[in-house]
């Protein structure tokens, strides 16, 4: 399938995509709210409350609001690359499970309990999310042995 195809069809199927879907599929973090589907040989990532996904949504403007400077980030409406942005959600997200002391990365449950802590997503602790994501590292790919 080629990608303009396949991306036509990501958005006819899966019309509520999850905000932390790279998080989600990379293994940072999971949700209870999410349902994985097959599509072309791909996996997509739904979110099945709409008040969930913005609450996500909005968790995931403040992180790219707070870290825009220390992660170097480009202006807002430019897409971000692929490294960058599972710096920002899969950095960002251990930052709120450390924040929030969740026993696990939860996404829902984080925000949850985000908003419960502080009554709003305004008042986390910026300084230590953006700490988080800038010590973020992607795992290394393993070395094959030469022959």
């Amino acid at each position: 399938m080629d990608e303009p195809a396949y991306h036509a069809s990501r958005r006819t199927l899966n019309l509520s995509p999850c905000v932390f879907e790279r998080a989600l599929l990379a293994g940072c973090a999971q949700c209870e709210l999410a349902s994985r589907h097959a599509l072309a040989e791909r996996e997509v990532v739904a979110c099945s409350l709409e008040v969930a996904r913005i609450n996500c949504t909005t968790l995931e403007s403040l992180f790219r609001e707070r870290a825009t400077f220390a992660l170097r980030l480009p202006r807002p409406g430019v897409p971000l690359v692929h490294a960058k942005a599972m710096q920002l959600q899969c950095g960002g997200l251990r930052g709120l499970q450390a924040a929030v002391a969740a026993p696990t990365a939860d996404v829902h449950a984080m925000v949850q309990k985000a908003k419960r802590n502080d009554a709003s997503l305004l008042e986390l602790p910026w300084g230590e999310i953006v700490a988080s994501m800038m010590a973020w590292q992607p795992r290394r790919r393993a070395q094959t042995p030469k022959p």
